[in-house]
């Protein structure tokens, strides 16, 4: 019989993992399926809890620990821990999925016959811990995904799934030991950025996998306060931007020190307008820091590939 392993890479959130664990045993699926915890050497009591969890009723759960750091180690990790079953469910370790999640990923991977699936991601904020300036068109940014109601099979890449709720099938894997999470955007703790679940959406995709999109897939995704802050957002940009002028921007003959000259004129121009919206308290001003942000990530990039 065929059978589905979740995997969570988790880090310093052991006081979500008996909420999340218990959660994930009272759902009901098909086929069977248990749970691996990828612990990225957590430095709280995130071990005891899970040896706890452990003897617990319910589908079997297993964890390892996994010494590189970051969140494409992780991964990487769970992608091997996962190469014996058929299906793989991932999800991360501050969410908590809303029932029928495993059914509507067997499903999809099994009786539809995708490669990949993924679903929907609502965001969730303590009481009065949403700031006023964090308006829907940032929430996407939180890890916000909603496609609508409508299940649909990905054709473009204007449509990613992420990491936050997705499923694969794990032969897929198997088959190509080269398709694994991109090191180069690792990220590492609590520190911003990343982009190594978009470059693996991207690689499935570009090789012609099957990808779909199951709005009966929902995970409840727990913002910490932490990332409630403008800097946040400007941290994550500015992260973004010095990957792609570090590992995805092309050459250009005029340069000052290795920077293309457009660059400057494109990051003064956008932090003018950022200067101007916040001046007038623009609802938008924070979405124009975070493209000037993004503009100064590249810069910086781009420097230190040329240094």
């Amino acid at each position: 019989m065929k059978n589905l392993l979740v995997t969570i890479c988790s880090y310093n959130r052991a006081e979500r993992l008996p909420a999340l664990i218990r959660n994930l045993r009272q759902q009901t699926c098909p086929i069977p399926f248990s749970i691996v915890i990828i612990n990225n050497n957590s430095t709280d009591n995130t071990l005891e809890i899970l040896q706890q969890l452990e003897k617990e009723p319910g589908a079997k759960l297993r964890f390892v620990t996994e010494n590189k750091q970051g969140i494409s180690h992780a991964r990487n990790r769970a992608i091997e821990e996962s190469l014996a079953s058929d299906y793989m469910f991932v999800m991360d370790d501050d969410e908590l999925p809303k029932p029928g999640i495993l059914a509507a990923v067997y499903h999809s991977l099994d009786s539809d016959n995708f490669d990949c699936v993924g679903g929907k991601v609502d965001v969730c904020f303590a009481p009065g811990t949403k700031p006023k300036w964090l308006n829907a068109e940032l929430l996407g940014f939180l890890a916000e995904t909603n496609y609508g109601n409508d299940f649909f099979q990905i054709t473009d890449s204007s449509t990613p799934i992420w990491t936050a709720n997705i499923a694969y099938k794990t032969e897929v894997f198997r088959k190509n030991s080269s398709l694994r999470f991109d090191i180069r955007y690792n990220r590492e703790g609590k520190a911003v950025g990343g982009g190594e679940d978009f470059m693996m959406f991207s690689a499935w995709f570009n090789q012609g996998y099957k990808l779909a999109y199951n709005p009966k897939m929902i995970v409840e995704h727990f913002i910490e306060d932490w990332r409630l802050k403008q800097s946040y957002f400007f941290k994550l940009h500015f992260t973004a931007g010095k990957k792609k002028g570090l590992f995805d921007f092309p050459e250009y003959k005029n340069t000052i020190f290795g920077i293309p000259l457009f660059l400057f004129h494109q990051a003064l121009s956008q932090s003018l307008k950022t200067v101007k919206m916040y001046a007038f308290n623009h609802p938008n001003r924070v979405r124009q820091g975070m493209n000037t942000s993004y503009a100064l990530g590249v810069i910086a990039g781009t420097y230190k590939k040329a240094s």
